[in-house]
């Protein structure tokens, strides 16, 4: 099942305080990048984020889920509704974030 544009909406706008945050589509989902790093994304109306130690140490309760059939898991964010603990839990995030590989051009 893909995720609705309305969530993705609504995720975003509870982000928005933060420089750089965007988005891009990925397969009827949506991976979301924070200052040019990917942090997560959603899948099935879920926002999962990578499961770096920050992450981890930030979240009051830590559940795992499988973004999609196949792959690592994630954390699950139920805390979607409050702006604050959102934006925190990004913050906390950034430094431990893989910088993206770059691409080779042909």
């Amino acid at each position: 099942m893909a995720s609705s544009k309305e969530y993705l909406e609504f995720v975003m706008g509870q982000l928005s305080e933060l420089d750089d945050i965007s988005y891009r589509a990925m397969m009827g989902e949506y991976i979301i990048y924070y200052r040019g790093k990917i942090v997560g994304g959603i899948y099935d109306d879920r926002l999962l984020v990578k499961p770096v130690k920050a992450a981890i140490d930030y979240m009051p309760e830590v559940a795992y889920e499988v973004p999609y059939e196949g792959a690592k898991e994630m954390l699950l964010v139920d805390e979607v509704d409050d702006k604050e603990y959102l934006t925190g839990l990004f913050d906390a995030m950034y430094d431990e974030l893989p910088v993206p590989k770059v691409k080779k051009k042909k």
